[in-house]
């Protein structure tokens, strides 16, 4: 966009017209009348990107170079107790090695941009005992799983096909139904 506006300049330094400017450039005739107006007051200056928008980063690239070396050695070498490494451990890092102190929700955007990826461990009861369940899907569960024959008097939902209630009323001869016409 800058480099179109200053395309603009270019062409109005040598007398262009602003509408010849628009046309040639493709932009509208308002477009070019307030690129004109600001190349008049301020020169090439007034044509320049406004510059980045929003609020400046907490951190430089260094410190985030430093935050992700630091993580990559281990949540055990920082004092944790446990191998994980958790969003609030991570903002108490974040805080020792650069000062600048980040609620634990917002520590995750910082770790996008490291690419880093959520991984969460996976957690298995300490009594699992895997044959036991092994067994119990292999000869409980086809039983269970068994719904009882589309004729066979069962729940009555509407979700399932030959179910009472999906036959319309007027087939069972409900005195107040009227057939569909």
């Amino acid at each position: 966009m800058e480099a179109r506006r200053f395309k603009a300049a270019r062409r109005f330094a040598r007398g262009e017209s602003q509408a010849a400017v628009a046309r040639a450039l493709g932009v509208t005739a308002v477009a070019a009348h307030r690129w004109f107006q600001s190349w008049h007051a301020k020169g090439k200056a007034g044509l320049k990107a406004a510059g980045r928008l929003g609020r400046k980063p907490r951190l430089a690239a260094e410190q985030l170079a430093q935050l992700d070396a630091t993580l990559r050695q281990g949540p055990l070498t920082q004092g944790f107790a446990t191998d994980l490494w958790t969003l609030p451990r991570i903002a108490t890092v974040l805080e020792r090695l650069t000062g600048v102190r980040h609620h634990p929700a917002h520590v995750w955007r910082l770790l996008q941009k490291l690419n880093w990826s959520l991984q969460r461990p996976a957690r298995q009861a300490r009594e699992r005992d895997e044959r036991a369940i092994r067994r119990w899907v292999r000869h409980r569960w086809p039983p269970v799983k068994k719904t009882p024959a589309v004729g066979a008097p069962g729940l009555s939902s509407r979700t399932r096909a030959g179910s009472r209630s999906s036959q319309s009323s007027a087939a069972r001869g409900h005195p107040g139904a009227r057939p569909r016409s």
